[in-house]
């Protein structure tokens, strides 16, 4: 008879691993935004910059040195500002972190299919969960912080869009008939 209580801890492991996950996942697409927005206004602060300069080549207008000068000095502070923090490098971490996490999950997974199926012991699992842990340990200490927002939209995601829930048609979808539940 399998022990409620491991399997319970594990049922908890479990669940907060797949909300560290996706909580990954969700810091990889905010730092990706980031960064789009970062490179599109960096594009639009250079191109007035340039239009700004030559304007003033055929126009003696102050008003466009103004314009251009500021347009370089926004530009400047921009690139000074993605040179202390890279949304680039810092999304690719969380990508790393969310993938090395993701096998960590699968296998709590099934490690608890094998408690529950009785194809293991009480203290196998137990050995298995502790390298588990052993193994998040090391992955958590390498990952990059996340954010507040970052939970909340994993939380979103998870409990209202169902972001990691499949129906029994979408898997059957996937599976040749003969795995398929409904035939």
């Amino acid at each position: 008879m399998t022990n409620a209580v491991l399997i319970d801890q594990i049922r908890e492991l479990y669940g907060r691993v797949i909300y560290t996950h996706k909580t990954h996942e969700k810091m990889a697409e905010k730092c990706a935004r980031t960064l789009e927005r970062n490179k599109i206004t960096q594009i639009v602060l250079t191109s007035l910059t340039a239009s700004g300069v030559i304007a003033t080549v055929f126009s003696d207008q102050f008003l466009l040195k103004i314009m251009a000068s500021a347009c370089a000095a926004l530009s400047t502070f921009l690139a000074l500002y993605q040179r202390g923090f890279d949304p680039g490098t810092t999304a690719q971490k969380h990508r790393d972190a969310a993938s090395n996490i993701w096998n960590i999950r699968e296998s709590y997974l099934s490690l608890l299919t094998d408690l529950s199926n009785g194809d293991i012991s009480d203290a196998d699992a137990r050995v298995r969960r502790d390298m588990l842990q052993a193994e998040l340990s090391v992955i958590y200490a390498g990952a990059p912080q996340t954010s507040s927002t970052a939970y909340l939209a994993a939380q979103k995601g998870l409990q209202r869009d169902e972001e990691f829930t499949f129906s029994d048609e979408e898997i059957d979808k996937f599976l040749p008939n003969s795995l398929r539940k409904k035939v």
